[in-house]
């Protein structure tokens, strides 16, 4: 066997030891939820977006960094205009969503779409008449919402 052959094979024991005993250390469980799971615990949102969305943690802590929601509202309902000290990226997982972020052009989610919303860039939404619509929404950092007057 030749030296190079050793080093990479001894390089590649040493990775895999290292991916196994971090997998073994490791305490936090997977985790699989649907946007009907009933065990959800949905909450409200900040009360300038209205009393009938709501909120579920579905990952992490909404106080601190990465954290993933599903976030609710009925159909044909109007998001206010706000921001978000996070980026968000979300994928729509019912409903039909009109999403339009100041200087752009509105887009229309359906489920399965991704989007991205910059940090601290306002915008407004609207869920289409029919179907609620349920959000994914995963930010990296806390979770706040600030209404632009």
């Amino acid at each position: 066997m030749s030296y190079t052959n050793f080093c990479i094979k001894l390089l590649l024991v040493l990775c895999l030891t290292l991916t196994l005993s971090s997998a073994q250390s490791s305490e936090e469980s997977s985790l699989l939820k649907l946007a009907n799971d009933p065990t959800l615990q949905w909450g409200g949102c900040p009360a300038f977006i209205g009393k009938e969305c709501q909120i579920a943690v579905l990952h992490g802590d909404p106080a601190k960094a990465n954290s993933d929601i599903f976030f609710k509202v009925p159909a044909d309902f109007k998001i206010v205009n706000h921001w978000h000290t996070s980026p968000e990226r979300m994928i729509l997982v019912s409903g039909k969503l009109d999403v339009t972020y100041k200087g752009e052009v509105t887009k229309t989610m359906t489920p399965g779409a991704y989007a991205f919303g910059p940090a601290k860039k306002p915008h407004t939404a609207f869920c289409h008449k029919g179907d609620a619509c349920v959000i994914f929404i995963a930010f990296e950092n806390p979770i706040d919402a600030f209404e632009v007057k």
